[in-house]
């Protein structure tokens, strides 16, 4: 006796969502056959819940230990002797997304450049393979420096009269910085200044062989005889250079070319 089922076929297309559903799970191992007696609709809720499974988040570098690492290196590596640096990291881009780096990070710069207001720090995890990111940094170096007390003349000597030892920031002064008056070594200015002007070399001139107020020995020729006189300088320069002189005896006014240190030729 032929017994004959009494559960009606299923539609053609279960059967096809159920074969799909088959290979699926299968693929990802998720295919278990003790379920296939349930209903297409409850496994693909299961299959919907397996979906809003979390994955294992992959370990990442924190960004904020890539721009401390940055700061770190350069106040140990590049703050100048007896200066003091504060600096700081711009911040990354959030998106950026950096394996955790299984060795301490290193930093460096390119070169060996100096030290301005905005550089570009390289911080690299030392493994291979390992990434490399560079760190935009803002840098205030602050040390000792001269400052102007008072407005200065073109030509002028610089004496302790002249200028002041302040702290400024100098890592955004692109041509440098004069830090002690023996580094001006008897140069006279360039160019006027104004007080509270922070000094560099480029603003010295060449080496005074007068100074304003020297006392100055004054030559002069008379029709081939030399005659010498007692002066005071009215200005300051080197060999070459065009001052006003007062003769010490009678006040009158001259103009004289320096020729030597404390020396000076009157002009016809």
């Amino acid at each position: 006796m032929i017994r004959r089922s009494t559960t009606p076929p299923r539609p053609s297309f279960l059967r096809r969502q159920e074969s799909r559903a088959f290979v699926f799970y299968g693929a990802m191992s998720h295919w278990i056959p003790a379920c296939a007696g349930m209903t297409v609709r409850v496994r693909a809720m299961i299959f919907a819940t397996l979906l809003c499974v979390a994955l294992p988040a992959t370990a990442s570098q924190s960004l904020d230990t890539v721009s401390t690492t940055a700061v770190t290196w350069l106040q140990q590596h590049r703050t100048l002797p007896g200066a003091r640096m504060t600096a700081e990291a711009a911040p990354l881009d959030s998106r950026l997304q950096l394996a955790d780096c299984p060795a301490p990070l290193e930093a460096s710069m390119s070169g060996n450049r100096r030290l301005t207001a905005r550089v570009s720090v390289a911080v690299h995890c030392p493994v291979a393979g390992g990434w490399t990111v560079r760190v935009p940094v803002r840098v205030k170096m602050f040390t000792n420096v001269l400052v102007t007390s008072r407005p200065l003349a073109r030509g002028d000597g610089i004496g302790a009269a002249d200028v002041h030892i302040e702290e400024r920031d100098v890592a955004g002064l692109a041509y440098g910085y004069v830090a002690a008056l023996d580094q001006v070594d008897g140069r006279s200015l360039a160019r006027p200044l104004n007080a509270g002007t922070v000094l560099t070399p480029g603003m010295l001139a060449g080496r005074q062989a007068v100074r304003t107020g020297d006392a100055v020995s004054m030559e002069a020729s008379v029709e081939g005889v030399t005659i010498h006189a007692d002066g005071v300088a009215m200005g300051a320069g080197d060999t070459g250079t065009r001052i006003k002189v007062r003769n010490a005896t009678s006040g009158k006014v001259l103009d004289a070319i320096v020729s030597g240190p404390g020396t000076v030729a009157v002009l016809p």
